[in-house]
């Protein structure tokens, strides 16, 4: 098998459905594949939706596995050489994984290779960052990232150039490809004290650590209809009543923990 395709679903049957249509028509004629749907305890019933598309594989864990842990487990049952991670939110165009794909293989001093995500408006979205400060979090959910608003603009990297193929700190977990067993630890991808948020971050710091790239690259075009559901409230509000927002802020003390301070 050449490329698993992984997804993980959490109470996106609707936004899932576009994605496996997305997929469908995806030009991976020449690539053997297989695309594995796990439902992350979510309460949506996706046996009918499954039973319209070709060679899709449906897990329904029994518990709530988090994000790292939904990817390994549908890793777990996938044998593809090459993993591609995609959230139920996205919509492929046609030649999106393909290059990716060819992208990955050619290059093997890359450890993750992820695309460019638009807006459902078409615009851009930001899929690409340096690696965060501990005091990102503040900047981002609070009046002080108005007030400097230059420093959350190079964190995102806004100011530079999008259309180009480059290397970079890390990619959003929304969407990348990568190869079997490559950043592997106890035969599992992610790290699972991550339950949400960071987990990508995390796998992006460890390519760095083992002396491989991250690329982003824009010829490969994806959308990605998301909302930021982290960022709903203030953070003085959300650590109180936005589980969301908690597990963010979980996720961030555990990678400065597990990283550093710096």
């Amino acid at each position: 098998m050449d490329l698993s395709i992984i997804i993980v679903n959490y109470k996106s049957k609707d936004k899932l459905a576009n994605c496996l249509r997305s997929l469908e028509a995806s030009d991976l004629s020449e690539i053997e594949h297989e695309i594995i749907v796990v439902e992350n305890n979510s309460g949506d019933e996706l046996t009918d939706l499954i039973a319209v598309f070709n060679q899709v594989k449906l897990i329904n864990s029994s518990v709530n596995l988090g994000m790292g842990g939904g990817n390994n487990l549908g890793i777990k049952e996938s044998s593809g050489r090459y993993i591609l991670i995609a959230n139920p939110d996205l919509v492929c165009t046609r030649e999106a994984i393909k290059i990716l794909y060819q992208y990955l293989s050619l290059h093997l001093e890359v450890a993750i290779v992820g695309p460019k995500l638009l807006n459902p408006d078409q615009s851009l979205q930001y899929s690409c960052a340096r690696f965060p400060s501990i005091f990102l979090p503040l900047l981002r959910r609070t009046i002080i990232g108005r007030i400097f608003p230059s420093v959350v603009a190079k964190y995102l990297m806004q100011k530079e150039g999008h259309m180009e193929i480059k290397v970079v700190d890390w990619v959003l977990g929304a969407c990348f490809l990568l190869r079997r067993n490559e950043l592997f630890a106890d035969n599992k991808l992610f790290d699972e004290r991550f339950f949400m948020y960071f987990e990508d971050v995390d796998l992006c710091r460890r390519a760095q650590a083992e002396k491989k790239q991250v690329i982003y690259n824009p010829e490969a075009v994806v959308i990605h209809d998301h909302m930021r559901d982290s960022a709903r409230l203030p953070w003085y509000r959300a650590i109180f009543s936005d589980r969301i927002a908690r597990e963010h802020l979980k996720s961030w003390w555990k990678y400065f923990k597990k990283w550093g301070w710096r």
